[in-house]
């Protein structure tokens, strides 16, 4: 993955924050937080831009990071074994990767900007060190990933976008 250079784009978590609680997607991360607590899960996501067209995750790799998505969408497209595709988008206030995060498998689909995206990523690694740290804030943030994996599983069409 190539992403861009964090300090070409302005970041603040409180955008992020805001894009999360003001969103009302169906499968947005819904984490019952308060304001100390989403700046304290801040300090464990590292901020990054992804350009229109790049592709963030890609189907078959084993990796686990977990991305939030504060602003742009994000097209996650399955191939399955006859070659056919199949597409969710997913915006902002909502999250990919929760899929690999949980499970410890490869990734089930691909996910590609579709236009210019501000995101936030939290590796395993960080996550315990988080959980060890701040329990609180790693029980909420599971519970809020939970939610929205029921939620994507429980759709056919949003099955799609666990990644």
């Amino acid at each position: 993955m190539n992403m861009l250079p964090s300090n070409s784009v302005r970041f603040d978590v409180n955008e992020l924050i805001r894009a999360i609680t003001h969103s009302t997607g169906y499968d947005r991360i819904n984490c019952a937080m308060t304001p100390a607590q989403w700046e304290v899960l801040g300090t464990y996501l590292q901020p990054f831009a992804l350009a229109s067209g790049q592709m963030l995750i890609e189907q078959g790799s084993n990796d686990r990071t977990l991305y939030l998505i504060e602003s742009g969408s994000l097209s996650v497209h399955v191939e399955d074994e006859h070659g056919q595709m199949k597409l969710a988008i997913v915006g902002p206030g909502s999250v990919v990767g929760e899929g690999a995060f949980f499970s410890r498998l490869p990734r089930n689909a691909s996910v590609v900007g579709t236009g210019a995206c501000k995101l936030w990523c939290m590796t395993p690694l960080r996550f315990r060190e988080m959980a060890t740290r701040q329990p609180a804030v790693a029980l909420e943030l599971a519970v809020g990933l939970g939610a929205v994996l029921a939620k994507r599983m429980s759709s056919k069409l949003k099955q799609i976008a666990v990644t």
